[in-house]
């Protein structure tokens, strides 16, 4: 595998790359340009902040199939369009988050006690003890917007300090936050009560300058807001106003809108505002330890399959891999084999989880139904990163349901397909725990090893019927690997399986189709798939 390295990489990632067997090539601050021309011979793209991994560059990326990205945000990458062309996007979240946690309680205490104003006030000369007059933290509220990694970190740190943190999140599981001793409310009401803001969540249309003039009106007069995650959330101009009448009474930015800052930036004029350079995840652990997590995730994914930290496929876990494995190729044959039944515009796909397998992470698993749906119209275009992203395009609409209930199975997995103004239906388990078998087709209780080349013939329950198709493949030299026939009542309909060793020649199936009491005929190529 060929890796470019387009930002500056911890030398630890790079050798833990190449020991794995990939060449990488290190070149930064390249040229849009001359990027665009050179990510065409690339496997994997690792990035920092500094690289803009646009939907031009993704489309000139004939073989990339992971961008890493160094540490949580996603802001230079187009994920939508990475997904789109079936590119893994991946990120190391968790490397930077002691470090980012530190850095704004480090701004918490600048804000709160002077200290870069005092810092500077000592090196022209003077000694101001009257003027820099501090806020304890002590019993002081902290009001975290976003409380994930990083702002959970943060909730603690501040405990530390013996003040009360309040969050605003409508993503956090309540039990968690009672776990973390942390109080969630509504954000009208994070707003009014907080001493200090800090915000902690992504740059999303939704979170987009949330910290404006009406939030700020909101507050207690005196506030003080800190913003380590991403420049926008907090609206500049606004907070511009509100620190000049001291309604804020200090702010501390990690993070700005453009950047690098302008040296005229309003922000930088006023002294009760404070500011770094985005340098809240520069410590030389963090820089070490995100290097080496997106080199460890990279070489997971192209030798063992593992999309850890994928932020557009679900990923699964390694100690769960073993188990969740078996049920990742069922799920795959089930939607290989429904792809080659049904008849007609796909409109809806149900997936049931049934006994032990819903218990488990499912995600995963519907995902690969898809999958197996897709790839017989889309071939190589379609995959686990890109399979909902396609059925979404086309319309297709797609539900989970789960059950303890598997009668007389351990676990089953059924799909259910509406397509054509009909309803389609096949269901599988494990054998074993670990081999994928058939086992419903439609009304047809079947037993069929999902592999090869299937003839599957829907025909009238006569005599005489397996004999001439027996027959005709026999007059072909196709030899039958097994066989197995199903009926929904004697004399009704039946259900003719047949595994062959090798595809059948052009217009072989014409002639079963002529055959008497023959009803239809589909061929089905399970070979693909995991």
């Amino acid at each position: 595998m060929n890796v470019l390295v387009s930002d500056s990489l911890s030398k630890q990632g790079i050798e833990i790359l190449e020991k794995a067997g990939f060449a990488v090539d290190v070149k930064t601050k390249l040229p849009k340009e001359e990027l665009i021309k050179d990510i065409k011979q690339y496997d994997a793209l690792i990035v920092r902040s500094a690289t803009k991994v646009t939907a031009e560059l993704i489309a000139a990326a004939d073989r990339l199939k992971v961008v890493g990205r160094a540490g949580s945000g996603l802001d230079n990458v187009d994920t939508q369009a990475a997904t789109r062309r079936g590119i893994v996007v991946m990120n190391t979240p968790g490397g930077n988050t002691v470090t980012t946690a530190e850095h704004t309680m480090a701004m918490i205490f600048s804000m709160t006690r002077w200290i870069p104003q005092a810092t500077a006030s000592m090196r022209s000369g003077k000694w101001e003890k009257e003027r820099f007059m501090g806020v304890e933290l002590y019993n002081k509220t902290l009001g975290v917007v976003g409380i994930g990694q990083i702002g959970g970190y943060l909730a603690k740190l501040a405990q530390g300090m013996s003040m009360n943190v309040i969050a605003y999140d409508p993503y956090l599981a309540e039990e968690r936050a009672h776990k973390m001793g942390v109080e969630v409310v509504e954000l009208a009401e994070l707003l009014r009560r907080a001493d200090i803001i800090s915000v902690h969540t992504p740059l999303t249309a939704e979170t987009k300058s949330l910290i404006n003039a009406a939030a700020i009106a909101q507050m207690k007069p005196g506030v003080m807001i800190v913003n380590c995650a991403r420049g926008g959330i907090v609206d500049e101009a606004d907070l511009y106003e509100a620190l000049k009448t001291k309604r804020v009474a200090a702010a501390a930015f990690d993070v700005f809108e453009e950047e690098p800052v302008a040296p005229g930036h309003p922000l930088l004029t006023l002294e009760n505002f404070v500011c770094t350079p985005h340098i809240g995840a520069a410590t030389g652990e963090a820089q070490e330890n995100v290097a080496i997590g997106i080199a460890e995730q990279i070489v997971d994914y192209f030798t063992k399959g593992i999309a850890r930290g994928a932020v557009n496929v679900p990923s699964v876990p390694p100690e769960l891999l073993p188990r969740l494995q078996p049920y990742l190729a069922l799920a795959e044959k089930i939607g290989l084999l429904q792809a080659q039944l049904y008849e007609g515009g796909l409109e809806r796909v149900t997936v049931e989880y049934n006994g032990e397998v819903a218990g488990l992470t499912v995600a995963p698993l519907t995902l690969a139904v898809l999958k197996g749906l897709l790839t017989p119209i889309l071939e190589n275009a379609v995959n686990y990163v890109n399979a909902p992203v396609v059925a979404k395009e086309r319309g297709i609409e797609v539900k989970e349901v789960k059950s303890s209930d598997a009668g007389d199975f351990t676990s089953v997995i059924r799909v259910r397909v509406e397509a054509g103004k009909k309803a389609h239906r096949v269901a599988g388990t494990l054998h074993n725990r670990k081999d994928p078998r058939i086992i419903e087709i439609d009304n047809f209780q079947v037993e069929v090893l999902p592999e090869g080349h299937l003839l599957l013939i829907l025909n009238v329950d006569r005599p005489g019927v397996i004999g001439a198709v027996g027959q005709v493949l026999g007059e072909h030299q196709i030899n039958i690997a097994r066989m197995q026939c199903s009926r929904e009542e004697q004399g009704g309909n039946a259900l003719l399986i047949i595994g062959l060793d090798a595809p059948l020649p052009t217009g072989m199936l014409e002639t079963i189709k002529n055959g008497k009491n023959i009803l239809s005929v589909k061929l089905a190529d399970l070979s693909k798939g995991l």
